[in-house]
Parts: structure tokens; sequence; C-alpha cells
């Protein structure tokens, strides 16, 4: 059976751009903490690719430290900080915050003090996308970058998180990006690598690979690939829509990022929706692959005040710069029929 791949902000496909880069990093010997040439050649290739993902989240001047993922970067970030956010953050972040910040049906969060708060660019189950206030400490651009314009330079964020494989890099890096001068305290201490923030030797052929992919998805976004994106997403709730009425099409008339739709067949579990659709040749999600697999009510849609019925009944559809309008199409017509299925099964009961 063909498959076809439809979770894309749970990770994107290896760039042949990254995969490159990484390859050739293979072959570099040295240690980029070493001072001969073989050293000075690894550490050129990880100040390149620094250079590389400054540009592309418009980080000019600002300073990289890079990271395992955006999952260390958030710990690096907000621990100990004693920092508020909404529950619509990923459990990363909620990790060292308190969720005590509300938003209104359409996602949107307020923040009184952002100068103690964290708030994510776009939200990776339902695409939602944030305006986020000028002195904000901490900023999750995961999902946001590569897929709609961002700059860390006008953000208004002290510190924003990115990640690798959510642009087509490889998984196991990330970066924290912080405004030049900013003081953090160490979490990884040893031989003070990244300017003394994250000590350990580089994972070379990890940072190889993101910056080719940073510039890569810098490519795309320039040349408006998301923008065909966002037509394939909208046709596809489109088709959705005609055949199942019942279905709440979640963020629809906020802003979100282009590819992602995230929609709520009240009872039909999630998790259902996704081993059905996974037998059919499908991958797609019922949340954010965060929990090692497990799937439960999104605490996500709870956060925006569906109600546990919903929130456990919601599937996200993610799309990518590879996928057709076949794709959305034969996707729409095999959901369709198992909604049919899922309805008769209704009625009878």
């Amino acid at each position: 059976m063909a498959r076809t791949y439809l979770d894309w902000n749970a990770t994107a496909p290896l760039r042949p751009e990254a995969q490159a880069a990484m390859i050739a990093a293979m072959n570099l010997v040295g240690n980029p903490s070493s001072v001969h040439a073989e050293g000075r050649a690894a550490k050129a290739l990880v100040e390149k690719a620094r250079r590389q993902v400054a540009a592309a989240v418009g980080a000019e001047g600002a300073e990289i430290v890079f990271t395992s993922g955006a999952t260390e970067a958030a710990a690096l970030a907000m621990a100990g900080r004693g920092l508020v956010c909404a529950g619509v953050e990923h459990d990363a972040v909620l990790a060292w915050c308190e969720a005590a910040l509300a938003c209104d049906a359409q996602g949107a969060v307020v923040v009184p003090d952002p100068a103690r708060a964290a708030l994510q660019v776009a939200n990776s189950e339902t695409g939602i996308v944030q305006d986020l206030p000028a002195g904000l400490a901490v900023t999750d651009a995961t999902q946001a970058f590569g897929k709609i314009a961002f700059a860390f330079n006008w953000s208004g964020a002290d510190m924003a998180l990115v990640s690798a494989h959510k642009i087509g890099g490889p998984k196991g890096i990330g970066a924290l990006i912080l405004r030049r001068g900013l003081e953090l305290d160490a979490r990884i201490r040893g031989g003070g690598q990244e300017m003394g923030r994250r000590s350990g030797t580089e994972n070379l052929v990890g940072i190889a690979g993101f910056g080719a992919a940073a510039a890569a998805a810098a490519r795309d976004l320039e040349a408006g690939t998301w923008d065909r994106v966002a037509e394939l997403r909208n046709i596809l709730e489109k088709n959705l829509a005609e055949s199942a009425k019942e279905t709440i099409f979640v963020g629809k008339d906020a802003n979100r990022l282009p590819n992602t739709s995230c929609f709520i067949t009240p009872g039909w579990k999630g998790e259902t929706q996704v081993m059905v659709m996974d037998l059919a040749g499908f991958a797609v999600s019922a949340g954010s692959a965060c929990s090692s697999g497990k799937v439960k009510a999104s605490r996500a849609l709870k956060a925006l005040g569906y109600d546990d019925v919903a929130a456990a009944s919601a599937i996200r559809v993610s799309l990518g710069p590879d996928t057709t309008r076949d794709d959305v199409l034969r996707f729409a017509k095999a959901w369709s029929r198992e909604h049919e299925k899922f309805q008769a099964r209704a009625r009878a009961s």
C-alpha cells in the first residue's frame, strides 16, 4: 500500500540539502574545540550553520545556542524563572511555567506581564498564531519557523526556541535564540562550549544538517511555497465539511499556520480516527507528538474551552511542501468513507 504522510507538524521529512550537509560533516575528523587545522575546519562548519540558522529566523546580531532540541532549549531558557503561560503551550514549555493565562475560543492569549510570561508563536495542534507582546520573556517558535514570516529581532521576545526536525533537518538538534548580552545559567556544565551556555562536544553532523535545512526553509518561504500549501489545506477542509456537517474546524476564523487543520467530530475518538486512517495509508495525528505515542484528550483544546468529549474527538492533519492536491483529495475521500461508518454505528447504538 502506498503511504501518504500528512503529519508534518510532528516531524518533516529530511531535506536532501540537510542530508548532503550531514554526510559531508561525517567526513570531518576534528573536534570543534581543537586548535589545529582539523579542529578549525569543524569549528568553521558549526559557525556556518549558526549563521544559517540566524539568517533564517531573523536573528542576526542575536546569539544562537545549539541544543539537543527545543525541549532542552526550553529548560535552558525557563528553569527557575517562575514564568506563566497558557494551557495551549507545548508540554516542553508547560513543564517550566504555571498555566495561569487564559485564552478565548479563537485561541488568543492575553499576557498582562510579558516579562514574566512565555507565549508560543503558533500552536502545533491547531495552528493558531499569536500576536506576541513586546518584552516577552520566551516564545516557542518551533512550529512557526520556516512556515510563516517570523523574525526574532522584531518578535519582541528575549528568547526563542526552535528545532531542526520541524523544518526538514535532523532530529536531536535545536537551538535557543537569545538577545545578545542576556545572561543565562548553564544547565549542562563542563567544557564551556556554546559560549558557556551548553557544554559538551558539539553535535557536528546534526548542526550541519540544521544549518542546511534552515537555509532551504528560508528559500521555500521566500518563494511562496507555503501559500500553495494553504490552498491545499483549504481544499481539504472544504471537502471534509461537505461530507461531515457536524465537524468543527478549530480556529478556522483565526490566523493559522498555512498547513494545519485540526478538526473535531464529536463522539468519534481521535485515536480511532488515527488508527483507521493509518490502515487506509495516511499518517495523521491526534495531537502534539510529545507523549511517547500516548493518545489522550488534547490539553490545548481543553484550554480553548472544548469539553473532554470534544477534546478527545479531534485529529490534526498537517501538510508540507511535498503534499499534492491528489493527496488531500484521497484523504478526504477515505476519511469521509470512515465517517459514514462511524455515523452508521452511532445510529445503530
